[in-house]
Order: C-alpha cells, then sequence, then structure tokens
C-alpha cells in the first residue's frame, strides 16, 4: 500500500476540525485507510541522515497514512483531505468540468517518429492557478508518487509540468537520435546533449533508476514549443526554460506513455487534484492532441459514467439488510453520487473521473461495505451444509513445523520459483529428468521454471546467511510442483519438508536424528528387517549427483521411496557459495495422510 506523508495541522486545517491521534486513527479506519505512523519532520530527516534528530528540520507533526494501491485520488493532502470531507458529508463531492479557453486552444502534435519508443501522449492545462509552498510541495510529491505507483517507475507513463506563459503553442512530441538533441535540463545551468544527459545522470541517485526505460533506444522521445525550446525528454528530466515556480499562473501537463489509458488516468486525477488551486475551481482548459495520422483528440476528457447495481446483490454481497435509500447514501459518502431507481430495486452510481478503481459492480459493493463499516456487519453463521474443517495436510504441517523449530532448527519460506541452473545443473543434475513446469514467457532468469525440490531455496537462504554463527540449521516445508500427464494441469503439487544443517562438520547424524524424530512424530517405526512391504520406514544406500559418494540414503516407507539425505557434493556446495560442508534431508509429506 502507497504511504502518503501529510501535517497533521494542514490536514485538520483543510478538515475544518482537530482530531486527537486516537481519533483521527478511527476516521481513518472507518474510511477503510490506515493511520500508520505518527512522526515529526525532525525525525524523518534524521532517520534519512543516520543521525539522532536534524536540527534545522520543524517539530511540524507527520501522519503517515497508509491507502489503497488503487486510489490515486488519495495520493495527495488534497485528495485526501476532499474525500474525507465528503464521507463526513461536509461537503459534496465536487463536480469536474472541461471547458474550451476563449481564445485558441493549445495543441501538440505527435510525430510518427515516436511509435519507435513512446507512442501516446496526452495534456491539459491550468488556468489561473495560486501555489502556495505546501500546495507546489503536494504538486510534486503526486507526481512522485503517481510515477511510482501507476506509472510502474515512469515505464508507463511519465509525466511533465511547464510554465504555460514560458512557452509557446503548437507543441511537437517528435522522438529523434540522441545526438541531436540539445538542451539545458531542470535546475542546470548549461546545455547538455542527450547523449551527454544519459551519462551525467549515471551517478544520480534519483535518475539513474529510469535511464534504462530509453538507453538502448535508437531515438529519444522529445517534446519542443514552437520555437525550438524543449519542454521535456521523457520519461528522463524536464527541461530548466519551463519549470514551474510559485509564481507560475498557467500549468501546462504532458503525459507521455506507452499505455493510453494509464495516461488517461493519471492526467484526469492530476488536474482533478490541483484544479482547485484555479480562480474558478475544478475547471479544467482542454487541449488538442494531433495524432500522426492527422485525426484529433481531445484531452483531458474528465468522463463520468453511470453503473447500474442491484440493491439484493448489494445486501447480499456486503452481509447486510438496508434500504436502497441508505444505500445509496453511503455511496454518496464515497464520492460515488447514487440515485434509487426501480422503485427500490436498483441504483444508478454516477463514477466520477477520480475513481478509476472502480470498474466492476463488486467494486461499489465494496464501497458500502467500507461506508456501513466493517465492524458493524453482523456476524453470521454461513448458510452451508457443511462445518468448516482445517486441510488435514496443512494441519499436519502446521503440527510439525512447531516440532521442527523445538529441534533448533529455524524456517525459511524460498521462492516458489526458480531458474533452470537452481534445479539441475546446481545440483549436478539432468534438466530433462526433472520433470520441471517452466514458465512460457519468464521475465527474468531467475524465475524460469516451477521448483521440483526445497533444496535451492535452502541452499540459497544459507548462503545468504553464512556470516551467522555456525551452525546454521535451516528447514522449510512447502510444496514443489512435478509434472503429471494424468492431472488436467498436467502437474501436481507435492508437499515436502527440507532440512539442512550448515557446520565445520558434515553432521550426516544432525538430518539422520531429525529424520527419526519426525517418524517418531508420525507414529512410524523403523523396520527391522527392512523388507519392502513390510509397513515403517528405513533408508537404503544410493547414489544421487547431488550428494557424495557413499554418504547418501533414500528414505523408504511402506516399500515406497519417499525422499533422500545425505552429505552434498562439494561441487554443489561451490556453486552455491558455500564454504562449510552441508548435510541435508528431503521427504515427501504426503504419503503419510
Amino acid at each position: 500500500m502507497p504511504t502518503v506523508q501529510v501535517e497533521r495541522d494542514q490536514l485538520f486545517k483543510l478538515l475544518g476540525k482537530e482530531y486527537t491521534d486516537e481519533e483521527f486513527d478511527e476516521l481513518c479506519f472507518d474510511f477503510g485507510i490506515e493511520l500508520d505512523e505518527v512522526t515529526s519532520e525532525k525525525v524523518m530527516i534524521a532517520k534519512e541522515r543516520g543521525e539522532d534528530q536534524a536540527e534545522t528540520a520543524s517539530d511540524k507533526v507527520i501522519y503517515k497514512i497508509d491507502v489503497p494501491a488503487n486510489r490515486y485520488d488519495l495520493l495527495c493532502i488534497e485528495g485526501l483531505s476532499r474525500s474525507l470531507l465528503v464521507f463526513l458529508q461536509k461537503i459534496k463531492a465536487p463536480r469536474y468540468h472541461v471547458v474550451k479557453p476563449d481564445g485558441p486552444m493549445q495543441k501538440l502534435v505527435i510525430s510518427k517518429q515516436t511509435a519507435q519508443v513512446r507512442p501516446y501522449c496526452i495534456t491539459a492545462v491550468l488556468r489561473d492557478v495560486s501555489l502556495t509552498q505546501e500546495s507546489y510541495n503536494s504538486f510534486i510529491e503526486l507526481q512522485e508518487k503517481l510515477h511510482q505507483n501507476i506509472c510502474r517507475k515512469r515505464t508507463l507513463v511519465a509525466i511533465g509540468t511547464h510554465d504555460l506563459d514560458s512557452i509557446k503553442g503548437p507543441f511537437l512530441y517528435d522522438a529523434r537520435p540522441p545526438q541531436d538533441i540539445k538542451f539545458i535540463p531542470l535546475n542546470k545551468d548549461k546545455e547538455y546533449t542527450a547523449v551527454e544527459l544519459m551519462e551525467l545522470y549515471q551517478t544520480d541517485n534519483k535518475l539513474k533508476h529510469y535511464l534504462h526505460i530509453i538507453k538502448d533506444k535508437p531515438v529519444y522521445p522529445i517534446i519542443y514549443d514552437s520555437n525550438g525550446v524543449v519542454l521535456s525528454m521523457p520519461p528522463i528530466i524536464n527541461g530548466n526554460h519551463s519549470k514551474i515556480t510559485l509564481n507560475t499562473k498557467n500549468i501546462f501537463i504532458d503525459c507521455t506513455a506507452t499505455d493510453l489509458r494509464k495516461a488517461e488516468i493519471v492526467v484526469d486525477t492530476l488536474v482533478a487534484m490541483f484544479s482547485v488551486y484555479c480562480k474558478q475551481k475544478f475547471i479544467v482548459e482542454q487541449t488538442e492532441v494531433i495524432l500522426p495520422d492527422e485525426s484529433v483528440v481531445c484531452y483531458p476528457k474528465l468522463n463520468y459514467r453511470k453503473e447500474i447495481i442491484s440493491v439484493k446483490e448489494a445486501n447480499t454481497k456486503v452481509g447486510i439488510h438496508e434500504s436502497a435509500e441508505k444505500i445509496a447514501d453511503l455511496l454518496t459518502r464515497m464520492c460515488l453520487n447514487s440515485e434509487v431507481k426501480d422503485n427500490g430495486e436498483s441504483i444508478e452510481v454516477e463514477i466520477p473521473p477520480t475513481r478509476a478503481d472502480v470498474i466492476h459492480a463488486c467494486d461499489i459493493q465494496e464501497d458500502v461495505a467500507i461506508a456501513y463499516g466493517y465492524n458493524n456487519i453482523e456476524e453470521t453463521i454461513p448458510k452451508s451444509m457443511t462445518i468448516a474443517n482445517q486441510f488435514s495436510l496443512n494441519k499436519l504441517c502446521d503440527l510439525l513445523k512447531s516440532e521442527v523449530i523445538q529441534a533448533g532448527y529455524t524456517e525459511a519460506l524460498t521462492f516458489a520459483l526458480c531458474s533452470r541452473e537452481d534445479i539441475a545443473d546446481k545440483l549436478n543434475r539432468n534438466f530433462e529428468s526433472t520433470q520441471a513446469v517452466e514458465i512460457a514467457n519468464p521475465k527474468t532468469l531467475e524465475f524460469q521454471v516451477v521448483r521440483t525440490t526445497l533444496l535451492p531455496g535452502v541452499l540459497k537462504t544459507i548462503s545468504a546467511n553464512r556470516k551467522m554463527p555456525l551452525p546454521l540449521k535451516i528447514f522449510e516445508i512447502s510444496d514443489i510442483v512435478l509434472r503429471d500427464n494424468e492431472k488436467d494441469v498436467g502437474a501436481r503439487n507435492h508437499r515436502r519438508i527440507c532440512a539442512v544443517n550448515y557446520n565445520k562438520t558434515p553432521g550426516f547424524e544432525v538430518v539422520h536424528g531429525l529424520l527419526d524424530r519426525i517418524m517418531q512424530l508420525l507414529e512410524v517405526k523403523l523396520t527391522k528387517n527392512k523388507s519392502e512391504n513390510e509397513p515403517g520406514y528405513h533408508i537404503k544406500a544410493i547414489e544421487d549427483p547431488a550428494f557424495f559418494p557413499g554418504r547418501c540414503a533414500e528414505v523408504i516407507y511402506s516399500g515406497k521411496s519417499i525422499g533422500v539425505m545425505g552429505v552434498l557434493h562439494p561441487t554443489v556446495l561451490s556453486k552455491f557459495e558455500l564454504n562449510n560442508p552441508c548435510a541435508a534431508l528431503e521427504i515427501d509429506l504426503e504419503h503419510f495422510l
């Protein structure tokens, strides 16, 4: 969940009331958000610097509030306070309007070359804006929050904001070779080429994370005004010429993107939140975007749409028994203006442009539950013919975990996906023999297949903690996946336990002792004559390439092999960057049910 930092006194001023920390925490809970921390600017800066306190910072109280990841309208103090006031029924939800200017409309032309790197661009204008230092900071912070959230670190959308009075339209969104791009970047006084900028920002703690987005592209996106002044080189940096200051009155916004829908959401959110500072509140000036095919689209759209939900279904899904009028009132408090229809059988809900998170009837029903209050929903026994019971395999594993921990082992939880090398080459095994389920289109080499053994994950955990005092005794109880043609999905889960002892000596007897303890807990006896059909368990020497020759055994239970244990081969240890010997045990637990 994103965390929004707001100054307490400023927030209370906007809300028109002062709250104690406990009262505000309760208000946040009722609204479906969470007051995560109460701190101060001094403490926050000191933590960042690693100091006891920051003398130059103020003592202003800061609220850190966790908001849902899809509520982009709550990522700034303006949207947060506005939504809380509507929820408290102190104001009505504002209506956002798009108007055409008295004079010529601002235009932006998109060239065909942008299709190679970043094909979309959306623009908007905020007129007659009055900014204070607080509102200016909030404007910048909202852009950063959106960049990290819906914009996916600028890969999908990048926002540029400019002083409209310092530039002149129509604007051109183009893509050109980096050596042909030259301008003065934000907060610099020297002109650089795009090539030089990419080198310059390699060491910039903030911008270096975005360079990879366009660095290897043959052309870089660039926005010019009619005089050839560079507005920005998205998604990296704006030009210094058009930077916004506290004296800026008219703001030109551009959003370049690889995802048009997300760009529309970003622009709608940005202008809706900060149009409150315009002379005519909640009024946004429309602009024209001329596409490469010469068609014209006007932005921003700020579209309202209507959805119809069933009162009966809403009551059933939430677990309440309220009238249509009551439900409509609850939704209106969540900035979803609602009206009763069809003699109380349905409700017409108006979705504002700030609520891009509402895409289905279930999202509306969730808002009903939030406004009603989850703590106010009556607890009932589910109307079912069965009684819930814990899954037997999970119950067994939970009981087993506590016993293994008491035996001195520490539990690890590792990734279910791994690389091909982890389950094959690093264990001296052939990949074809692993029966692994492969990912069709893996995003990284680290996650190519579903694990067929827990051993690599446990060894990686030990490798990452090998500086800790010895011995390291790590275990994991989790699922592995193997191909199974008899199943409709072509694969089957197997619940296993894997334990590894990492010490100056291998400690084969340590994992052997753990095996005996597990069998004792499961009330499985050690077979004396080791007959294949005799109930019980025993171990049988085998050769496994992952283990040291002559120091490996398989575990036999009721005539079936359920796992393996032994001393790991030195080459396996070296591939996992381990310096000391290991003994490992891995058995399948599903045979004991």
